[in-house]
């Protein structure tokens, strides 16, 4: 019990670091949207801009995201476990040299025929809309190579639990696009917005480099791909590949239906997407990165009684945080939009369009912010097929009910169907997950579950008389009129929440203080 104890610290501290760390980096990817969302409006320059994304990012999650998440880690921690830290470097620099050669090429590729590609990402676009996509799209692949090498880094550091520099990795990114917009794009026109954006995957790279070395790393000039361990990983890539793949094309999808709805749809979908993903990332993702090598070792130990532990503790703390965030946001979906992205081009239709995006999309905040942790439960059982196999199947009913949809509710329609099939996914496979380990401790994520809806649906209520109280008490045609009511509403929910959750005695409230004086002591060792 001493160990399991030892370990929730661990992967407590660990989330803690990577959820501030993440807050600074939304704050600023917020700060990034409102820069673009004032600049640009939700019209043809922004849709350009996202859609050139689609082409490098189906690039670089096939190959790195998810690929590197999912074999690398893992494989990496047993090969350090059983062959010694030198044969795990050597395996880091194969991966490392290959990887950038592989997307070196691809890159170039993909700059080659950026002509015919986009039309098929963004079928909708003609003209000067066309034009800027396929330029941007060019930069933004070079910025793939980059991203590549820099994730082989993430692994490593994740693997070793430093979590400081991969934490402000994604904070340097998004510097590099507020460069791009502030600097950028006035000397060098729409095409600063992609220049941007390599720079920031630069950054990315470069801010993580020093950590690693410090661990240990000399980088070596290997491609023998033919390594046992590099071999393992190939095989554990291979199906998380497709599978990636798959929820690549789900965006393309996306993208090519929202092209051919009304200028500014495409970029409503994507802004409302970002605002949802605040809170995914910040408890979801960082506690999902925080556990998964914890997950690994206890796998590699024949612990599964361990991984199951750590797995539902890990979930009730998701639950915490993430039940109560979905509701405020159905609530204040207005306000949100409002006060962070309307600015400048930014208008009160684009402002509706976004915010009736987002109240569906917070209808599946919770099982979003759950599926990184189940995802990567499968991935410390090298089982990297089961989540293919599930996503192939969201997909298609992605796309179906987006056919369906699309004509009688339009950008509505496609919000729709994007949670449908995300709430499939994730329900498929916890429910594919319990069946093979047994148990998931239900009774105790079923008992936090209904103590937390408890403290969380008064303290929706009361947002929402307060929302009703201060509509009359401010100018709500002013931005300082929107931001009052959201504010005050906001923090008369978090506070009847917060007094609520102590008033059931969850461990979660009880212990919030003692985690974060952990992690800002763990935060100050790690960054000396």
């Amino acid at each position: 019990m001493s160990e399991n104890n030892n370990l929730r610290t661990v992967v407590t501290t660990g989330a803690i670091i990577i959820g501030l760390l993440s807050i600074l980096s939304r704050v600023i990817g917020l700060l990034r949207d409102r820069l673009l969302a004032s600049s640009f409006g939700a019209g043809d320059t922004l849709d350009a801009y996202y859609a050139a994304f689609k082409i490098p990012d189906f690039v670089f999650n096939i190959l790195v995201l998810g690929g590197l998440a999912s074999a690398f880690i893992p494989v990496f921690i047993e090969w350090r476990t059983r062959k010694g830290e030198n044969e795990a470097w050597l395996v880091t620099s194969t991966v490392f040299n290959s990887l950038i050669l592989l997307l070196g090429g691809l890159a170039v590729l993909g700059i080659i025929f950026a002509n015919n590609l986009v039309p098929l990402v963004a079928p909708g676009f003609s003209g000067e809309k066309l034009a800027l996509t396929i330029s941007l799209s060019r930069v933004m692949m070079l910025a793939v190579v980059f991203f590549g090498a820099s994730n082989v880094i993430s692994g490593v550091l994740q693997s070793y639990r430093r979590f400081v520099a991969y934490g402000l990795a994604p904070v340097m990114y998004n510097l590099g696009i507020i460069l791009g917009i502030l600097f950028f794009v006035p000397q060098w026109g729409y095409i600063g917005l992609g220049i941007g954006v390599l720079v920031g995957s630069v950054l990315h790279l470069a801010i993580q480099l020093p950590s690693v070395i410090k661990l240990g790393w000399v980088w070596r000039l290997s491609f023998n791909i033919f390594n046992e361990a590099v071999r393992k990983i190939i095989r554990l890539i291979l199906p998380r590949t497709f599978g990636l793949a798959v929820h690549s094309f789900n965006q393309i999808v996306l993208t090519i239906f929202a092209s051919t709805l009304i200028a500014g749809s495409l970029s409503s979908f994507t802004l409302a997407l970002n605002l949802q993903s605040f809170p995914i990332n910040v408890f979801g993702l960082s506690l999902a990165i925080a556990a998964f090598p914890i997950f690994s070792q206890a796998w590699v130990n024949n612990k599964a009684g361990d991984l199951i532990e750590h797995l539902s503790y890990s979930m009730r703390r998701v639950l915490f945080f993430v039940i109560p965030l979905s509701i405020t946001f159905l609530i204040l979906r207005a306000q949100i939009v409002r006060v962070i992205l309307g600015a400048g081009q930014f208008d009160w239709t684009d402002t509706i369009n976004t915010a009736q995006v987002l109240g569906f999309l917070a209808l599946s905040m919770i099982a979003e912010s759950l599926l990184p942790l189940v995802a990567r439960a499968f991935y410390a059982l090298q089982d990297t097929k089961t989540p293919v196999i599930v996503s192939v199947v969201a997909l298609v009913v992605n796309i179906v009910l987006s056919v369906v949809l699309i004509r009688p509710f339009g950008l509505i329609g496609l919000a729709l169907a994007y949670v449908v099939a995300g709430l499939i996914n994730f329900s498929v496979l916890i429910f594919i997950l319990g069946e093979r380990l047994g148990s998931l401790q239900s009774a105790k994520i079923v008992s936090t579950t209904l103590k937390i809806m408890l403290a969380a649906i008064p303290a929706g209520l009361i947002m929402y008389g307060a929302l009703q109280v201060l509509a009359p008490v401010v100018n709500m045609d002013t931005f300082m009129g929107v931001f009052i009511q959201g504010v005050g509403a906001g923090l008369a929910g978090v506070i009847t929440y917060a007094f609520l959750a102590h008033a059931l005695n969850l461990p979660e409230m009880l212990y919030a203080v003692n985690w974060l004086k952990l992690a800002w002591q763990k935060l100050r060792s790690q960054a000396g």
